[in-house]
């Protein structure tokens, strides 16, 4: 096959390639500049709308056979997996609520995640329950799906699912519109049996179990960046960002950046911002991301005032590993254009040096970190959502249609691929093969398109 001038890797396996989300993935694919070009595209149609990223897994058993193969959750929880070599549907996993929920504005925006032996695959549906579906066929396990929401109309399993430690990772936001009564949280599942290992609620902190949201005074701090949960790779904790809603520091943790346990059962350092009020009367969610990590114990916080803050992941207020305060941030710089933020950024580590690449509706900028300081390096005015670093080269889906290829360290333009309108999909690259779902979830189409790029 065209991808295997390059070494072989077992898959893309979650949203963002790796725990912690950094949106870098292979060294190399087997597409170059010289023949990015060449790539050949096929529409695949699915029955749904993948308003999100796919997965990949290379040679697993599928549909009766061994395939490389794709795979998708679409806006209304179906689960398709697609052969990658020829965009044939291996198999579909269609949740129970579909047909009351298919039209409606209960989505989900979730990417799949694969278990570390490839022959599980765990998906969200729009009903509240996520799903954990044999690679073979499929079929879901015994014991499954799993409840992470005690009202799903109001409550949305918006976010990427990510793995750590046996635990599945999930967490929850609200549907647009904010329509009360929701509390973001986060669930850690037992990836074997399903068992809810934790719960930590954004409000109402002190009670550690899934909330009928009605029962908390507090609504929102929805944890909504596609990266959801970003697992440190230091240590193992968890960090996530809430949206707009009542900040206390002590039980209600709207505007936040907060670390948890690896088993997310207990708060440890948090940050806020001093302008958290002014953030959640202005519906400038600072939780439109999720935090970056860098290294050198630093994350990257955005944000939809546009603004790009450095944290230390040591005390991510600055002075003390106790949560409540606010303010303690070590730097802040602007985002393209001084945009709001809504995707998750890639951090490339080349030789001695670390790239953050962040894209908006106003551009992409890629910064060069030193210490606690972002440089820019380069930018441009082309929208974009999550950017992707893979095989040397950085890749910016415009949602207005186009997928751009560009060289990391300059920004030049080495090929514009076709592709139709989208919203918050983002590609993976891998294999000698690019795929990209296109479509608005928030259209509440039943139909969509998978694009799938190969080398000729």
């Amino acid at each position: 096959m065209p991808g295997d001038a390059a070494p072989r890797v077992r898959g893309w396996d979650r949203f963002g390639f790796d725990a912690a989300r950094s949106n870098a993935g292979p060294r190399k694919t087997g597409i170059t500049a010289a023949n990015v070009a060449s790539l050949v595209r096929q529409q695949i149609a699915l029955d749904g709308t993948a308003d999100s990223s796919p997965i990949y897994l290379a040679g697993v058993t599928a549909g009766g056979g061994v395939h490389d193969v794709f795979v998708v959750t679409t806006s209304y929880g179906k689960t398709i997996a697609v052969d990658a070599a020829s965009g044939t549907v291996l198999w579909r996993f269609t949740p129970g609520s579909y047909d009351a929920l298919a039209g409606s504005a209960q989505i989900t925006q979730s990417s799949p995640i694969a278990d570390p032996g490839r022959t599980w695959i765990y998906a969200a549906s729009p009903d509240g329950f996520v799903h954990k579906l044999a690679v073979a066929s499929g079929t879901e396990a015994p014991g499954w799906p799993v409840a992470v929401t005690r009202d799903a109309t109001h409550e949305k399993v918006g976010t990427a699912l990510n793995l750590s430690r046996g635990l599945l990772l999930v967490t929850t936001g609200g549907y647009i519109g904010d329509a009360p009564p929701y509390q973001g949280h986060v669930v850690s599942i037992d990836a074997e049996t399903g068992r809810i290992v934790h719960v930590w609620n954004a409000l109402c902190s002190d009670r550690a179990e899934l909330l009928d949201p009605t029962s908390c005074p507090e609504s929102d701090a929805a944890i909504w960046a596609r990266a959801g949960a970003v697992v440190d790779p230091a240590t193992g904790n968890l960090l996530v960002a809430t949206g707009n809603a009542f900040f206390d520091g002590r039980q209600n943790w709207g505007d936040s950046v907060l670390m948890l346990s690896p088993d997310a059962g207990q708060l440890l350092p948090s940050w806020t911002p001093t302008d958290q009020a002014g953030l959640n009367d202005d519906d400038a969610d600072l939780g439109s991301t999720a935090p970056a990590v860098i290294g050198g114990r630093l994350a990257v916080q955005c944000g939809k005032d546009g603004k790009l803050r450095v944290l230390s992941l040591r005390r991510l207020n600055g002075r003390t590993r106790t949560p409540g305060s606010t303010g303690g941030e070590l730097t802040t710089v602007m985002a393209p254009g001084g945009g709001a933020v809504l995707t998750t950024p890639a951090v490339l580590r080349h030789g001695r040096r670390t790239w953050l690449f962040v894209a908006n509706g106003r551009g992409t900028t890629a910064f060069l970190t030193r210490n606690a300081r972002l440089a820019g390096a380069w930018q441009n005015d082309t929208a974009g959502t999550s950017p992707v670093v893979a095989g040397g080269l950085l890749w910016v889906y415009d949602p207005r249609g186009g997928l751009n290829v560009y060289r990391p360290t300059s920004g030049r333009l080495v090929a514009t691929l076709p592709a139709g309108r989208g919203h918050w999909s983002s590609p993976i690259v891998i294999d000698g093969r690019v795929a990209l779902p296109e479509g608005d979830a928030n259209a509440h189409a039943t139909t969509g398109v998978l694009d799938v790029y190969r080398l000729p």
